[in-house]
C-alpha cells in the first residue's frame, strides 16, 4: 500500500487561534509517513482548511488525530465567520491520487465517519462518491441551515445521519466526511464591498443558477411545489458571493472537475459579468493546493503561443493572467500539488 497515495483536505472551524491550529497542525505532523502540503488559515471566514497526502493507512490517522484536537479545543457555539459552517471539523474529504481508486477514498472516509461518530459523540454525513441519497451528493445541500440550524435539521428523518445517533451536538456541531475529485478552491475579488454584485455573478455562472422569480419577485414554482431555476453558465461550478475583506467582494467558487471548467472559463466569465456590473476584477486567490495540469491549461490559453513555451514559462503565464500575484508573492512550488509533492521529498531526502 506504499505506493498508494491519498489527499485529504479538512476543513476546521477555526482560523483565529493560532494556538488551536497549531495543536491541530501537530496532531498531522506527528503521524508517520504524512506529507503536509499547505495551510490556510482564513481570519474573516474563521476557518482553515489544510491539505495533507499519505498511504491509505496514515491519512485515516491524521484525519482522526487532528480532527479529535479540534473537536476538543473548538466551541461552535462562539463561533462565527463569513463562510458557511455546521461543525468544528466542518468536512473532510478523502480524494485519490497515485495508484489510488474512488472506491478506496470512500471506504477511508467511512472508517473516518464511524470512528468519530462513536468515539467523539458527533454526528457524521457523507457526501460526494460516498453520498447515501442524491440529496446528500451536494455539501452545500447537507450544510443548509448551517450549525446553528441543525439541532432541529438531525431532527428530520431524510436528515438523519449517515453515522452516530440523530443528536445534536452543541459543542462540536456534525460532520461531513466522503471521497470526491480533486477539488479547486479559487476565488476572485472585485473592486467593491457590495457583496450582493458577487452574488449577482455567482449565480449567473454556477451550475446551480438562481431561482426563476416572476414580475412581483415571487418564486415561481413548478407542478410539485418546488421552486424553478435558471441554469448557470457552466457546471460542475458551485460559487457565492463572500467578502474577502470589509472593503472587497468576491466570488467564492469550487472547481469540481477542471477538466471541464477551468480557471480560465471562470475567470474570463467573471471578467465579463463584472463589466456589465461596471466592475473589474482586482486579484483572485488560490485556497491550498491546484493540480498542474489546471495551471497549463490557463497557461494556454492566455499564451501567445502556447506550443513554444515551457511548462514553467506556461505556469508564469497562468498566474498573470488569473491575478494570482496581486494579493502576495504566488510561489509554484508551494501551490501546485505535484510540484509541493516534489518539493517536499527533496527536502526529505537532503
Amino acid at each position: 500500500m506504499d505506493d498508494v497515495l491519498i489527499e485529504c483536505v479538512p476543513n476546521f472551524s477555526e482560523g483565529r487561534n493560532i494556538k488551536t491550529i497549531e495543536a491541530i497542525k501537530e496532531a498531522i505532523l506527528s503521524t508517520p509517513n504524512i506529507t503536509l502540503l499547505d495551510i490556510d488559515i482564513g481570519h474573516d471566514f474563521n476557518r482553515t482548511v489544510i491539505t495533507m497526502v499519505g498511504d491509505p493507512n496514515s491519512i485515516l490517522m491524521a484525519a482522526v488525530k487532528s480532527s479529535k484536537v479540534a473537536f476538543e479545543l473548538i466551541d461552535m457555539q462562539t463561533h462565527s465567520g463569513e463562510h458557511a459552517r455546521m461543525g468544528a471539523v466542518d468536512v473532510v474529504p478523502f480524494i485519490p491520487l497515485a495508484n489510488a481508486t474512488m472506491e478506496l477514498c470512500t471506504e477511508i472516509a467511512k472508517k473516518y465517519a464511524e470512528i468519530i461518530s462513536s468515539e467523539c459523540n458527533v454526528p457524521v454525513y457523507l457526501y460526494g462518491e460516498s453520498a447515501t441519497s442524491l440529496e446528500r451528493i451536494s455539501l452545500p445541500n447537507i450544510r443548509r441551515g448551517e450549525f446553528e440550524g441543525f439541532s432541529e435539521k438531525i431532527k428530520q428523518k431524510k436528515w438523519m445521519p449517515d453515522f452516530g445517533k440523530p443528536e445534536f451536538n452543541k459543542k462540536s456541531g456534525v460532520t461531513a466526511t466522503g471521497s470526491r475529485n480533486m477539488l479547486i478552491a479559487f476565488n476572485v475579488n472585485l473592486d467593491t464591498n457590495d457583496k450582493s454584485l458577487a452574488n449577482i455573478i455567482a449565480g449567473k455562472i454556477r451550475t446551480s443558477g438562481v431561482l426563476k422569480k416572476d414580475d412581483k419577485g415571487n418564486k415561481i414554482l413548478d407542478d410539485d411545489g418546488k421552486p424553478l431555476r435558471e441554469p448557470g453558465r457552466f457546471k460542475s461550478l458551485q460559487a457565492a458571493g463572500w467578502m474577502f475583506d470589509d472593503d472587497t467582494a468576491q466570488v467564492s467558487m469550487n472547481l469540481l472537475n477542471y477538466n471541464i471548467t477551468g480557471f480560465h472559463h471562470v475567470m474570463e466569465s467573471i471578467n465579463l459579468e463584472a463589466k456589465k456590473l461596471d466592475l473589474k476584477v482586482i486579484s483572485s486567490e488560490l485556497v491550498g493546493l491546484g493540480p498542474l495540469d489546471a495551471f497549463l491549461d490557463a497557461g494556454k490559453y492566455y499564451s501567445s503561443n502556447d506550443n513554444d513555451s515551457s511548462e514553467k514559462e506556461l505556469i508564469e503565464i497562468a498566474i498573470k493572467g488569473l491575478k494570482l500575484d496581486v494579493i502576495d508573492k504566488f510561489i509554484p512550488e508551494n501551490n501546485i500539488i505535484e510540484w509541493t509533492i516534489l518539493k517536499n521529498r527533496r527536502l526529505e531526502n537532503e
